[in-house]
């Protein structure tokens, strides 16, 4: 049985104060079932992470970066690397979100490098992948999905691949208010499933987690979260307002 998994992803969100603010009211709100019939994280921007480790230490919630750098040290200016994150108490780390492939033009290369850093580095990958609203429309979304997920995996044995969760997030329904339908969501995230037992075998396509992410919601996680396949949610928005990302995780739990 595969336990739920929420994650907050702030991206460029939040200051000194307002981001402590919001992990604690996290932290204290999901007592009770963080870590036990739901697991929660949040993902901070790079330098509020130390302070938000801090804020949630007495709860169950995890702390995760919202990217990383493939190198372990060396002349890498403005990079961070796996082991200064685990050094300051992450867990999780996003790799390839659709705004690092989109906006900043990271290739699946680049992803696959940054998801064997993590595992390397004792972090939790969270691989995101999705089609834009131009490749749905072509009818091309199983294809892309399967290039990100086949290259964001590859080289990675069935051990190291098991400490993989994949997000599936249409690139379309993030932050445009639009949100994939709950059987939308459903049908990629079963494609997801057999591509994995494909890659590898069926019990790890069984165990493995696929969240779905893309104007997540208070009112469309508990549909979504009903959905054989959907496993938890990557939440954007919603998540730098400490009620709505709690009702998610209660939604979720």
């Amino acid at each position: 049985m595969r336990k739920p998994f929420v994650a907050g992803n702030w991206k460029m969100n939040t200051d000194s104060q307002s981001s402590v603010d919001l992990a604690g009211r996290v932290g204290s709100g999901s007592s009770g079932v963080a870590g036990q019939t739901v697991d929660v994280a949040v993902c901070p921007p790079f330098v509020y992470l130390q302070s938000v480790v801090r804020a949630v230490a007495v709860s169950s919630v995890a702390v995760g970066a919202q990217d990383i750098y493939f190198e372990a040290k060396g002349a890498f200016t403005g990079e961070i690397s796996a082991s200064m994150l685990k050094d300051i108490g992450c867990t999780y780390v996003l790799c390839g979100h659709s705004e690092r492939r989109h906006v900043i033009g990271e290739t699946d290369d680049l992803i696959n490098k940054k998801v064997i850093a993590a595992i390397s580095g004792g972090l939790l990958p969270i691989l995101c992948v999705g089609e834009l609203q131009s490749e749905r429309e072509a009818g091309l979304t199983n294809e892309v999905v399967t290039r990100h997920v086949k290259n964001g995996l590859s080289d990675l044995g069935r051990e190291k691949a098991s400490a993989v969760t994949i997000a599936y997030e249409p690139v379309w329904a993030i932050g445009t208010g639009l949100t994939a339908t709950p059987e939308q969501a459903q049908e990629v995230h079963a494609f997801i499933r057999g591509l994995l037992a494909e890659m590898y075998d069926a019990d790890l396509a069984a165990e493995t987690r696929i969240l779905y992410g893309g104007s997540v919601k208070p009112g469309n996680a508990a549909e979504l979260m009903a959905r054989e396949d959907i496993d938890g949610l990557l939440v954007g928005g919603a998540s730098l307002k400490a009620d709505d990302f709690l009702a998610i995780v209660q939604a979720a739990a």
